[in-house]
């Protein structure tokens, strides 16, 4: 049998609670919809919803015990409850626990885009040489991080998780418990640069995940980034001056020596310490093929092989809501190609998503098709930063735009009219319209920030008649949990 995550008495340590001793958890939930039998329940209070009220549903769906800082209602008396003075706190103590026994090698990614996918590659490559651990879906913020840090197995030989922050100072608490051996920062945008002064301030608060890392921890940093010089001065004055640089300067690491960019995947040639790495990649775009190099600078500074780890790329897939495409059946007859990018969107995330719509040829007489919506939490720059997009739409030879939102007005403004099919203010009505649009051979993105709500666009797409042959939906993530709202951007 495998052994217990938590036994009672090292749960009651590691929250300075009170409670029962005996049980045992196999795994730690603060959702009680996706709780599975045997787990901890760690009842959060948030600005929308409170975990105690939920206690009772865990309980009875065969919750180990549960963590609350009051007492809840519909529970018996002599129930498995650990009681403490803030439920959070406690979740944090469970996090500094786990990380304090664990033998794991651990790394930490950021970065204003794709960190979730980097997350996910890591994983993969680091599966085969021994057992990894990552952080679930994104749950990245102050409430995902410790949640994930509890979730650590005992027995793990390596474990990746990813840090997200909207404002200065996030991240810093992240990684004080992560206290990561090897830190990755994919790259420097402008996503929430609304809660910035500059884009200096965004290199700043990513190179927060420097302060928890001890003289002997490991930078991987994008060399060809304007902003590397400022990302290894903050490097080094927090004590970090181990670094991997990744790109294709002549001076990275992990060097990029050329790229294939296909419609559906990428191949890679790249050397590392003199050793070439030639590839492929199941996924498409440039930035895929970034990603893939900070993955495997991380993969070697974590003591694995990167060459062995850059065979898993071929089997990587993009998930949902992160370029995931499936086939989508047309009441008339026929198939679309759906693209969903619906989880985040930045200025260079849409710009890539745009390239890799660009790159696919549509069947027959079908089109392409971009359906976006508002990139939030730019700031003041926000119309001229959805204007500019204009020149990738064109670049895409994108046939038909489909738009929500107040600032993507400033994207419908700079379109010729004969590419600009619709401008609402949300997706709702976008919803009804692109299903209604779609013909055989269309290849359809739907790109938006979370908060711009283009998942209703997918999920009308999905409702039309899904192909069972297609690549399965939602291969990965996390509800969002009861108590923890997700960030626009998920940044």
């Amino acid at each position: 049998m495998t052994e217990p995550l938590w036994r009672a008495h090292e749960a009651l340590a590691a929250t300075a609670g009170d409670g029962p001793d005996g049980w045992v958890a196999h795994g730690v939930s603060i959702d009680s919809r996706t709780l599975l039998a045997g787990e901890l329940f760690v009842a959060l209070e948030g600005p929308n919803f409170d975990g105690h009220d939920f206690v009772a549903d865990a309980l009875a769906k065969g919750a180990a015990a549960a963590v609350v800082h009051r007492a809840p209602q519909g529970v018996a008396a002599g129930a498995p409850l650990l009681s403490v003075g803030d439920t959070l706190e406690a979740l944090r103590g469970l996090a500094r626990a786990g990380r304090a026994r664990t033998k794991a090698r651990i790394c930490g990614v950021t970065g204003s885009s794709g960190k979730t996918s980097t997350k996910e590659a890591l994983k993969a490559c680091l599966a085969p040489q021994g057992k990894t651990f990552a952080s679930a879906g994104s749950l990245n913020n102050h409430w995902g991080v410790p949640l994930s840090l509890a979730r650590l197995p005992r027995d793990a030989d390596f474990a990746v998780f990813e840090m997200g922050m909207d404002h200065a100072g996030e991240i810093a608490g992240l990684t004080g418990l992560v206290r990561p051996d090897v830190a990755v920062i994919t790259t420097i945008g402008l996503a929430h640069i609304e809660f910035f002064d500059s884009q200096d301030g965004i290199a700043d608060a990513k190179s927060e995940i420097f302060l928890g890392m001890g003289p002997q921890g490991t930078a991987i940093l994008p060399r060809d980034d304007k902003y590397y010089d400022r990302l290894v001065a903050n490097a080094e004055r927090a004590g970090v001056t181990r670094v991997i640089s990744f790109g294709r300067h002549a001076e990275a690491g992990m060097r990029l020596l050329g790229a294939d960019l296909y419609a559906a995947c990428s191949a890679a040639q790249a050397v590392f310490r003199g050793k070439p790495l030639d590839y492929c990649i199941g996924a498409a775009g440039e930035h895929w093929v970034m990603n893939s190099l900070a993955v495997l600078a991380a993969v070697a500074a974590l003591g694995g092989d990167p060459l062995r780890g850059s065979a898993e790329f071929a089997r990587l897939q993009p998930v949902a809501g992160r370029g995931q495409r499936r086939q989508i059946r047309l009441p008339g007859g026929g198939t679309a190609l759906l693209i969903d990018e619906s989880y985040n969107a930045n200025p260079d995330s849409v710009k890539a998503a745009l390239a890799v719509l660009g790159r696919i040829k549509p069947e027959g007489a079908g089109r392409r098709i971009a359906v976006l919506g508002d990139m939030l939490e730019l700031g003041e720059g926000a119309p001229a930063y959805h204007a500019e997009l204009a020149d990738a739409v064109a670049d895409a030879q994108v046939d038909l735009a489909y738009l929500s939102g107040t600032n993507m007005a400033h994207l419908a403004a700079a379109l010729p009219p004969s590419r600009l099919a619709a401008c609402c203010q949300t997706s709702e009505p976008l919803a009804a319209l692109v299903p209604e649009a779609l013909l055989p051979g269309d290849v359809v993105l739907v790109k938006g920030s979370l908060g711009s709500r283009m998942r209703r666009v997918i999920e009308a797409l999905d409702a039309l008649a899904p192909d069972e042959d297609a690549v399965a939906s939602e291969t990965e993530g996390v509800p969002v949990p009861e108590a923890a709202p997700r960030a626009a951007n998920g940044g």
